[in-house]
């Protein structure tokens, strides 16, 4: 029998557990597999950069999972500093370019392909966004050249432009380091993420840190030394409609969009956001031998029942898993998300699960909101401090549809019991009889979750009536 040949193009989360699980099921006489990654990493924790940026962490090296010479140990062809350029899907081949060879050019050809492309920082289209100076996050090596942007700047001025996730934690990040830290959200609160009555709570965490936030902010380009025309000098300072915002750095906190640039040019199907269509399976749809998974595609909502991104590596972890054991002759399936995220500015941690109200509008839900304020562990006991927790409810169910979580030490892995319940479909009123754990190090007799169940609980019968 001959040897069937995969192609993975990107070496990260998605890419490369698909990779070692392919290979767990199937031996290289069996299954030759290659892998091509742009970069110069591979399998590592893009979520860690910020804490390397601090400086809590140690990196690069410390971020990466398994090196390449340990995914070559196993017979996997891993080529770093390979750009897939093109996919000749008629003729099964992928074009690379070398990138540390002269750019010399090949094609190698495929029986079964998987994209783990990823997913690229948004940068917006505005004078100046591209000079030196302005960084997107999202790869160990953007990492890297951020830090020597750091290493090499004589000013201690930085702008961070966005407040969601990667904005927040670069903020965070950069006022560790020493620097004097400007925020620039166009929203009317920090994390989007959050309803903006809990982003609030972030606003006051980030100015109680000395991080200057501008709230309502639409940035207009980025000034360099030599004026604001597009490439120019280094970057020096980021305007506003209203204002002028001196920076020796720019950090691009705006999200990420799927990078399916290849996909795209070579006819595949894309959803509304721009990711790779799939099946539960994670094979592209209508193409039997080539899957996708990671930050390149879409996922069905469990909660809404709609189809959205979700940028997260563990995600793309289990999208990997998945896609190796149907590669490799076996059987898996990836069924959907509910939306669970958790991050933190210094000590205050933020957490969601499920819908949040603008997005339970826009499936047409009806809903109850509730927020209430407990403490972390019982009040009496050493350090108790404040949590808050809002919860949504379909209106006339009482199924249990978001939850936010706001608070200190013992917060944010509180969302998990939320993530779980809605994974099962639970009501409220079900959640309230869970039997959660109980010591007044670790929580009130009353859980703050199982408080705003009880609440939600009480405004679903009163919605009733």
């Amino acid at each position: 029998m001959a040897t069937e040949r995969l192609v993975i193009v990107g070496g990260d989360a998605a890419g490369m557990a698909a990779a070692s699980q392919a290979r767990r099921l199937r031996t290289p006489d069996e299954l030759a597999i290659t892998a091509f990654e742009r970069g110069h990493y591979t399998s590592y924790s893009a979520c860690g950069i910020p804490y390397w940026v601090g400086g809590e962490v140690d990196g690069p090296d410390a971020l990466i999972a398994r090196t390449a010479q340990e995914h070559r140990a196993r017979d996997i062809d891993l080529r770093l500093r390979h750009e897939v350029t093109a996919l000749d899907l008629d003729r099964g081949r992928v074009l690379t370019r070398e990138l540390d060879d002269g750019g010399r050019e090949s094609w190698t050809g495929f029986d079964k392909l998987v994209l783990a492309t990823g997913a690229r920082p948004r940068r917006p289209g505005l004078p100046g966004i591209d000079a030196p100076g302005v960084h997107g996050v999202q790869t160990l090596d953007d990492g890297r050249a951020l830090l020597d942007t750091l290493d090499a700047s004589p000013g201690r001025r930085a702008v961070v432009v966005g407040a969601g996730y990667i904005g927040v934690e670069m903020a965070e990040a950069l006022i560790r380091r020493g620097y004097e830290v400007t925020v620039l959200e166009q929203s009317a609160q920090p994390m989007s993420t959050l309803d903006p009555d809990m982003g609030a709570l972030v606003h006051e965490a980030m100015c109680a840190m000395g991080i200057e936030t501008v709230r309502g902010a639409t940035v207009t380009g980025v000034l360099t030394d030599e004026g604001s025309a597009p490439g120019g000098g280094r970057a020096r300072a980021v305007t506003t409609q209203d204002a002028e915002y001196p920076a020796d750095v720019v950090v691009l906190g705006l999200g990420v969009r799927p990078e399916t640039t290849l996909a795209a040019a070579a006819g595949l199907p894309l959803g509304a956001s721009g990711g790779l269509l799939t099946d539960l399976a994670m094979r592209v749809r209508g193409h039997d031998h080539i899957w996708a998974g990671g930050d390149c595609v879409e996922v069905l909502d469990l909660v809404s029942g709609q189809l959205r991104h979700v940028a997260l590596g563990t995600h793309a972890n289990k999208h990997g898993q998945v896609i190796g054991a149907n590669v490799g002759g076996g059987y898996a399936t990836f069924p959907g998300v509910v939306g669970t995220a958790v991050s933190k500015v210094c000590d205050l941690e933020i957490a969601r699960t499920g819908l949040l109200e603008r997005e339970a509008r826009a499936a047409g839900l009806r809903f109850v909101s509730v927020t209430v304020e407990a403490t972390n562990r019982a009040g009496y006991y050493p350090g108790a401090r404040p949590m808050h927790v809002k919860m949504l409810a379909e209106r006339r169910t009482g199924r249990l549809l978001g939850v936010q979580i706001v608070g200190r030490e013992g917060a944010g892995k509180r969302v998990d019991v939320a993530a779980v319940a809605l994974t099962a479909g639970m009501t409220v009123e079900r959640m309230t009889a869970l039997d959660l754990g109980y010591a007044p190090p670790f929580s009130p007799v009353w859980d703050p979750v199982l408080v705003a169940a009880r609440k939600a609980t009480a405004a679903v019968r009163d919605a009733g009536a």
